[in-house]
């Protein structure tokens, strides 16, 4: 009887298939003719669809046969490719033909996953040998043949199953080999099938106990029954992954306990009401009373969070809840993930350096920001006639702030600064009446910039900007490396008018080889020495907190002797007093992080300050994150210096764009410890003018009396908020290298955009159709939809939103 034949007696359900190698037979047994063994691609069992013209031969040997023996008798199968769903009559082919059956089921199912996760480097074998003059088998292919053989080894085999021949693996894997491409179209292994050969297992909830541990065993153990139908339940598995999972409850019908899989509800006897006995070592876990479980190795992960990270139970939620949804990474938020390379096999520093160098060095834009909107920070425009209507009222000669926060240090009831009426003869904000009609209303759109003292480490060296070559203890940048063979420069300077300072005294340059040891920073010139080690002395040996407390005890006059002695003052150095000493103790570090976002809170982007928080660096950062987006600047800018900023781009450049597109406006804390004497702050950068001068930065609202009251349009502090959050990772921002401080801000200002993002949608405060047609209301169809900030053509007739 052919191997055709017994295929066909065994799993062909068709009655009359006549046999393909011409034995004779039609479905039954016969003496073979050929040493031929041919099977029709009409098998009914194993093909559906039509008949293909492309056949391929491969080998097949009939199982239990001892295969060394029957070495070189090889027969042939032809196959044809046809679109077919796989069955479990493949499966069973698969397994005569290319398995044995003393094969353990744990081995046979090893072979498989191994066939199937290969299939990636088959593809691969199939595309390289699409180009001209490449190799039968190709790497992928050899690779795929030492994955199988391994496989088959018998070092897969159950322990407790009889050994067997050593070459036997090896031929089987041969011919397994020969054949993978009908292989995987067989098993509808191909890029067009979603669903996986093994699919994922359902998980069932139940309890691991067999008999009821409550009652007492007289002999024979209390069975435990199903109570109750299954429940379908939400089951957040060790991948992190939401499932369905089968929860089954089991009961003692003696004593009517409850099995759950993470604990047992009983009734005692002494007890009223029914208590619970926990399973401490369930697999899983309930964590809500809305059917909704986790794995045991996620309740660990939350403890191993809280350890190591200090996250609260609510972090780790949030965490977790952010972990299972996607969102984009710092390339792919900026669109470069199809141009984006980087030097093969890079260190984690160069992958940081190149990243950053993509995004943005010492500053950049946040992804996407540009186009965010909502209530908070986008308002429909506003004019002086719409709050008239309204019963508002407008004192044109007060220059007041509506909603003033109070100030604590003006006065003991935390007064406001007073407000004096402007003078009559100077001139005043135009007035913004009414929108010219037939015009697009448009919109108004505020952002606010503000200042953090997040830093990091640069060269020493008081007008380099240079990164450090070392920051670990390291003091200059690569361009003056060269200095940290010669002694410090102690230079002494003192001040001679409140603009001019001049520097005297000679500063040592010593060479390397004066002095007195290799770590040493100064030479051996001891009144140098002592200087350096009273530096030393103040400042090296106490944290900042530590320094504070031991200058309290030292005031209050009760510090121990045995406790260390703080000098806020450095001694003097030839004659100069110790803060008029400039020095290269140590290296310098930037002034201040500049963060630029909306008033709802989302980042729009950043930059850096070097030396201070001037106007000239403030005004190169927001020109460089608009840059490439003019059309996209704000109606109105918020800055606690905003009044000096405006100077500052008056005297540079008088046509300059954000004179003619945005209005620079202190925010409304800082605002009131500004000077009243300050005429142009009062007149240009009021937050909320009270005289009508511009409305989009008023609202109006009525309190419990019916009273009208006119009140801020914006949140101008938000950028306490975004400092208030940064806090949490000023400690490890400081302490590293500028390349991964600005790779670390541009994922942080990234990820907390996101979360604007959520909240925005959570709260649905985004902009709706509605406020787009009232923004476009009354236009020409000619005319295009209004610009960003809402400038368009009142400005010219009404007082823009300009200076």
């Amino acid at each position: 009887m052919t191997l055709c034949c017994k295929v066909l007696q065994d799993i062909s359900s068709a009655s009359s298939v006549s046999c393909p190698d011409d034995c004779g037979n039609v479905g039954g047994p016969t003496s073979p003719q050929t040493g031929d063994i041919f099977m029709s691609a009409s098998l009914p069992y194993l093909y559906s669809g039509t008949r293909e013209a492309s056949l391929k031969k491969f080998t097949a040997q009939p199982p239990r046969q001892n295969i060394a023996r029957r070495e070189g008798k090889e027969r042939e199968m032809v196959l044809t490719f046809t679109t077919m769903i796989p069955t479990l009559s493949h499966l069973i082919v698969v397994l005569q033909l290319y398995f044995l059956h003393e094969f353990s089921l744990q081995r046979a199912l090893y072979i498989l996953t191994i066939l199937v996760a290969t299939y990636p480097l088959f593809k691969l074998h199939l595309n390289q040998r699409r180009e001209p003059c490449q190799p039968r088998d190709t790497a992928w292919l050899r690779s795929i043949v030492a994955m199988l053989d391994g496989a088959f080894n018998r070092q897969n085999e159950h322990p407790h199953f009889p050994p067997e021949d050593a070459n036997v693996g090896s031929q089987l894997n041969q011919r397994l080999c020969q054949d993978l491409e009908q292989l995987y179209h067989i098993l509808g292994i191909d890029d067009d099938t979603n669903t996986s050969l093994f699919p994922e297992p359902h998980t069932i909830l139940c309890t691991a106990r067999t008999d009821c541990i409550l009652c007492p065993n007289k002999g024979q153990p209390r069975t435990l029954r199903r109570h109750r139908k299954p429940q379908t339940v939400r089951l957040l598995d060790s991948h992190f992954r939401w499932v369905t999972a089968e929860l089954y409850v089991a009961y003692c019908a003696n004593c009517h306990a409850e099995y759950y899989p993470d604990r047992i509800t009983y009734h005692p006897d002494e007890i009223s009401r029914r208590v619970q006995k926990l399973e401490y070592d369930a697999s899983y876990l309930r964590v809500s009373k809305h059917g909704i479980w986790i794995d045991r190795r996620v309740a660990l992960a939350q403890e191993n969070a809280i350890l190591r990270f200090h996250s609260g139970w609510s972090n780790f939620a949030e965490w977790l809840s952010d972990t299972i949804g996607v969102a984009p990474g710092l390339i792919s938020a900026h669109g470069l993930e199809e141009n984006f390379t980087v030097a093969a096999h890079s260190s984690a520093h160069v992958l940081a350096e190149t990243v950053r160098i993509a995004v943005g060095e010492n500053g950049g834009v946040v992804a996407g920001s540009m186009d965010h909107g909502c209530t908070n920070c986008t308002h429909l425009k506003k004019y002086a006639a719409d709050f008239l209507a309204d019963g508002a009222s407008f004192d044109i000669n007060h220059a007041g702030v509506a909603d003033a926060p109070l100030n604590p240090g003006n006065g003991q009831n935390g007064v406001p600064n007073p407000q004096d009426d402007i003078p009559p003869a100077l001139a005043t904000v135009p007035q913004q009446q009414q929108r010219i009609p037939g015009s697009a209303r448009g919109y108004t759109r505020l952002a606010v910039m503000d200042g953090k003292s997040i830093t990091h480490k640069t060269c020493t060296m008081t007008i380099c900007e240079g990164s450090l070559v070392n920051y670990k203890n390291g003091r200059f940048c690569r361009d003056h490396l060269e200095m940290r063979t010669i002694c410090v420069r102690i230079l002494a300077r003192q001040t001679v008018t409140s603009r001019k300072v001049r520097i005297f005294g000679a500063a040592c340059w010593a060479e390397r080889y004066s002095m007195h040891s290799d770590s040493a920073v100064t030479c051996d010139d001891e009144t140098h020495k002592q200087w350096h080690q009273k530096y030393l002395d103040r400042f090296s040996r106490l944290s900042f907190p530590g320094v504070q407390r031991v200058i309290r005890r030292q005031a209050l006059g009760n510090a121990p002797e045995t406790d260390p002695s703080v000098h806020s003052e450095l001694p003097e150095l030839n004659g100069v007093s110790g803060e008029n000493v400039t020095h290269t103790f140590r290296a310098g570090k930037t002034y201040c992080l500049q963060t630029v976002h909306w008033a709802c809170g989302c980042p729009i982007g950043w930059g850096k300050c070097y030396r201070s928080e001037s106007s000239s660096q403030v005004l190169k950062i927001i020109n460089r994150i608009w840059e490439s987006r003019p059309e996209s600047r704000p109606s109105f800018l918020a800055y606690n210096d905003a009044c000096n900023l405006l100077r500052h781009i008056v005297t540079q450049d008088p046509n300059s764009p954000w004179i003619l597109s945005t209005k620079l406006i202190v925010d409304a804390w800082h605002y009131i410890g500004h000077q009243a004497s300050d005429i142009l702050c009062r007149l240009w950068c009021n937050p909320a003018p009270t005289n009508g001068s511009q409305p989009d930065l008023i609202s109006v609202s009525v309190d419990d009396n019916g009273r009208s009251h006119t009140t801020r349009a914006f949140n101008t502090e938000t950028a306490e908020q975004l400092n208030a959050w940064l806090n949490g990772f000023e400690a490890q921002l400081r302490q590293m290298s500028d390349i991964n401080f600005d790779f670390s801000i541009h994922v942080l200002m990234l990820l907390y955009k996101d979360l604007i993002d959520k909240r925005v949608e959570k709260k649905q405060e985004g902009l709706s159709e509605e406020f787009w047609d009232l923004v476009r209301i009354d236009q020409a169809a000619a005319l295009a939809p209004v610009a960003a900030g809402g400038r368009e053509c009142a400005d010219a007739a009404e007082g823009g939103e300009g200076q």
